[in-house]
């Protein structure tokens, strides 16, 4: 029977899984924002798409140069999941 120190044990890891998978995407949209947010504040443009476009092609090449790691982080959490399966099941 599982016990309630594998579930915090499993859902510790998980919730570290997704926070170091997302950090690369969510620090560079962060920052893209901030430096977009300061043009459009200098020069009085208020436009939505000159926020979101930037962010989203940087989010999308910061995937592309961090999925290794990001598949990495998942792999090992799922190999550790699969491989603690006889000693929670059984």
């Amino acid at each position: 029977m599982i016990g309630q120190s594998d579930v915090i044990s499993i859902l510790t890891d998980a919730i570290t899984t997704v926070v170091l998978s997302a950090a690369p995407m969510l620090i560079v949209a962060m920052i893209v924002g901030l430096i977009v947010s300061i043009f459009q504040a200098t020069t009085q443009i208020n436009e939505q798409t000159l926020a979101f476009v930037p962010k989203i092609v940087c989010v999308m090449l910061t995937l592309l140069l961090f999925s290794g790691y990001i598949f990495s982080r998942i792999g090992g959490f799922v190999t550790r999941l699969f491989e603690s399966i006889n000693t929670i099941v059984g």
